[in-house]
């Protein structure tokens, strides 16, 4: 992997030159980890004139789920504690003869922008922007494999949970046995808080999970995603709790389910973003469900639960191939419930069999 690394170092470094910085900081921890391998806690990466450091408070701990080091990547840890690595980074690129340091302004905080300025006022800071994120956009097959294996262990969980008695029990409670199906199957932990949402809760996206009991003739529907060596995915189901499902549920499950198909259809190098937002959102708003729908069909996943790119209806942009990413299109009805399908999917050409579903729990309407 020490080449993998390295490589994507060399790609930034080569945005930077062609922006006019020679050196960058990097310090929001998902980027760290994408270029270093790992991010230990307020760790930052410099990318020096001469060499690029990992700084870090304390020596980095080895923990496969977070990620290891670097082999080819020096390690500089501060000598004093309570210091931020940040602005320690700053003067160690100082002490080279550095004059300007290109900076991630949408993860700094204005105080730590000022400290460094403070500290190292000879340095120029520009602004790196989104560079980074938009290294990560597309996947190469390691970081795949990463999601493939997550997802692999979310559907586990999910499948398990559906095979147990629902009735009586409470959504907290069925969140916390996935989440710990989840680590029992090999995940790092859960992608995001899992979401189980019943009755009239059903449907709404990133609901939290209360005290109320499952009963016979709900809806139940879950999201829920694991963390594998850092990359996360994402799943959400629904299902009628009991008994045959009614014809209002039918009705309205095969119309988020033709939407979710339609977008999922839509996964192709060179779609629009947008494009794949308005083929769920036409099928749903055709329906006249216009009013309440989520502002998005879905986005980009990885080293973080939500990534570029946005699927959704002002979105810009064109999708590449090897880019994860979910479509969850839903639709809640104030006080009766709702249907929510989520998958994750790894955008791939034609050639190739098209896109490439990660998460496999079967989207047949279920009555439990």
């Amino acid at each position: 992997m020490s080449e993998v690394y390295a490589s994507r170092r060399t790609r930034l470094r080569e945005r930077c030159n062609a922006s006019g910085s020679a050196t960058a900081l990097i310090s929001r921890p998902a980027n760290v980890r994408y270029l270093a391998g790992a991010a230990p806690a307020g760790a930052v990466l410099l990318l020096g004139r001469r060499e690029d450091l990992l700084v870090c408070t304390d020596p980095p701990e080895d923990r496969p789920s977070e990620g290891r080091p670097d082999e080819a990547l020096r390690v500089h840890c501060l000598h004093r504690p309570g210091g931020d690595p940040a602005v320690a980074a700053a003067d160690l690129l100082v002490g080279e003869g550095g004059d300007s340091l290109a900076v991630e302004e949408h993860h700094l905080t204005v105080a730590r922008h000022r400290e460094l300025r403070s500290v190292a006022p000879q340095l120029r800071l520009a602004d790196l922007g989104g560079a980074v994120e938009q290294l990560r956009v597309v996947k190469d097959e390691e970081e795949i494999s990463c999601l493939r294996i997550g997802a692999e262990i979310a559907d586990q969980a999910l499948g398990e949970l559906l095979e147990s008695i629902l009735v009586g029990r409470t959504e907290r409670h069925l969140a916390l046995e996935l989440e710990r199906r989840l680590v029992d199957h090999g995940a790092d932990g859960p992608a995001f808080p899992t979401s189980v949402a019943t009755g009239p809760n059903s449907g709404r996206r990133g609901h939290r999970p209360t005290d109320r009991r499952v009963e016979e003739g709900d809806f139940l529907s879950v999201c829920l995603g694991a963390s594998y060596r850092g990359y996360r995915c994402e799943i959400g189901r629904t299902f009628v709790i009991g008994t045959s499902p009614a014809d209002w549920q039918i009705e309205l499950y095969d119309l988020v389910f033709a939407a979710q198909r339609a977008a999922r259809e839509a996964l192709a190098p060179g779609a629009a973003f947008r494009d794949v937002d308005r083929a769920a959102r036409h099928i749903l708003d055709s329906a006249g469900h216009s009013e309440g729908l989520p502002a998005l069909t879905g986005h980009g996943v990885g080293l973080e639960i939500e990534e570029d790119p946005q699927l959704s209806p002002a979105a810009m942009g064109k999708l590449d191939a090897c880019v994860p990413v979910t479509v969850e299109p839903g639709v809640h009805l104030p006080g009766r419930g709702g249907v929510r399908i989520d998958d994750t999917l790894v955008v791939r050409p034609e050639a190739d069999g098209g896109p490439e579903l990660l998460t496999i729990t079967t989207k047949e309407l279920l009555a439990l």
